[in-house]
């Protein structure tokens, strides 16, 4: 099986809900954030249980505004990774897009909607009154949202608050993530 590599700048919740769905959890979380204190508390706890069990740090702490060599000092401990970015708020380098398979979910319906590209499209698609919004999950480039679209799932938020929005697009987006693990079989070539 591959090495499965997460990433991500917010809490950290929808590794810990996805990986609670495959009943797989990455071989290493990557985070930039530096305050430990709005993590996901469960995705802490699980951790540092799995890495005391496997004698092994699956939780590296990456700069505020990481370089190319922090992540090569990351990237280079595992042998063809699949690496996947879960609110990683950072344009990753070049250089690591054109040498790392590397996947991400945007809350926003690009392939139809390609103005939603960037930060927050989930508001914008409310606040904008949109019918319809959705994911994608795209291959990762040095440029925002601008990789090959893979899949793509819309959901309807009409009469919806900006709650429900937010709420049905995270239970659209591990239910995408979901199939596109499944579909793509991603870990396990």
């Amino acid at each position: 099986m591959r090495p499965w590599l997460a990433f991500f700048s917010q809490t950290g919740t929808e590794i810990n809900d996805l990986s609670n769905i495959l009943g797989v959890y990455p071989n290493c979380i990557v985070t930039n954030k530096q305050d430990h204190k709005k993590i996901n508390k469960r995705l802490l706890e699980i951790t540092k249980f799995r890495s005391q069990k496997l004698n092994e740090n699956i939780w590296t702490q990456l700069p505020q505004k990481p370089t190319v060599e922090d992540y090569e000092n990351v990237l280079c401990r595992f042998r063809n990774p699949v690496i996947t970015l879960h609110g990683f708020l950072r344009i990753v380098p070049k250089e690591i897009c054109e040498k790392y398979e590397i996947y991400n979910l945007h809350p926003g319906l690009i392939d139809k909607y390609p103005a939603l590209k960037g930060f927050n499209p989930q508001e914008r698609a409310f606040t904008e009154g949109y019918k319809l919004a959705g994911c994608v999950i795209h291959r990762v480039t040095s440029g925002v949202d601008e990789g090959e679209i893979l899949m793509s799932q819309g959901v309807s938020i009409e009469g919806m608050t900006l709650d429900g929005v937010y709420g049905a697009l995270r239970d659209t987006a591990l239910d995408l993530w979901k199939s596109f693990f499944t579909a793509y079989k991603i870990l396990e070539r």
